[in-house]
């Protein structure tokens, strides 16, 4: 009977323990800065406009040909790129090559 009230309370203690382990980590990521990343740890690239863009671009949410064409200094996207059939069908996630016109 011993080892079953044993076993019980380490049950408990380990419980306990993964309770205030979950407390501490919820304070802490609610406490968390808001320039230290995303949520939870998340890393967040920040939008800078006068940074050069990479050759391979990943179009996001709400950016145009257009958009992008102004951002990262190419304005031959289309011509670049003969995966992109209608210039107007550009979506979040889409892969495009950049090719800056200052390095050209």
């Amino acid at each position: 009977m011993a080892r079953a009230s044993s076993t019980t309370e380490l049950a408990e203690k380990i419980a306990w323990h993964c309770a205030l382990f979950m407390a501490i980590m919820l304070v802490l990521s609610c406490c968390e800065s808001s320039d230290g990343g995303g949520f939870m740890g998340q890393v967040t690239q920040p939008r800078n406009v006068n940074k050069p863009c990479d050759e391979i671009y990943v179009v996001r949410e709400g950016e145009t040909l257009h958009t992008i064409s102004e951002k990262c200094g190419d304005p031959y996207i289309v011509e670049q790129n003969p995966h992109i059939n209608d210039p107007d069908d550009v979506f979040p996630g889409l892969v495009i090559k950049i090719t800056p016109f200052k390095n050209r």
